[in-house]
Formats: C-alpha cells, structure tokens, sequence
C-alpha cells in the first residue's frame, strides 16, 4: 500500500472525516532535506473532523501528527496539516 493510501485510510478510520485531502506534495521538494526517489515524503492534508472541536490548532496538529506516528516511521518527511472542525 502507498504511504498515501495509508495515511488517507488512518485518517479516515480513526478520525473519520466528513472531508479529506491527502496531497503528496514531494515533487515540489525535489534536491531538498528528507526528499527521496519515488516521493512519498512530503504531504499536505485537509481534514475537517468533529474530533476537532473545541481543540486548539495546536492540539489538532498533534493528534493529526499522533495518528500518523507510524507515516513518519515509514519515510514521512514532512506534513502540512489544515485541520477543522465543521463549520468552520
């Protein structure tokens, strides 16, 4: 499975989003730290979830980042998240 099949998939489960994005955005880093061969190293993630309400942009974050813990062990090199609850 490609890391960005993975990461839609965890979001999806353990989150479940009424929207998500998942764009590998590794192209655009090419020559740069963490870049690699084949990509899958820098992604950009939408996501507007319920589990975000009433939680900081801080602690959104990181519970986006605690669920992808293991993307990161796998050759994740960066994440550019946009987390929301509805509505906003």
């Amino acid at each position: 499975m490609t890391l960005n099949r993975w990461i839609t998939q965890t979001l999806q489960e353990r989150l479940h989003p009424s929207q998500l994005t998942v764009t590998d955005e590794s192209e655009q880093h090419r020559g740069h730290g963490g870049w690699r061969e084949g990509g899958e190293t820098h992604f950009r993630v939408y996501i507007v979830s319920e589990a975000f309400t009433g939680k900081s942009r801080v602690d959104r974050h990181r519970l986006v980042n605690e669920v992808l813990k293991e993307a990161f062990d796998r050759g994740l090199h960066a994440l550019a998240v946009q987390a929301k609850a509805p509505g906003e």
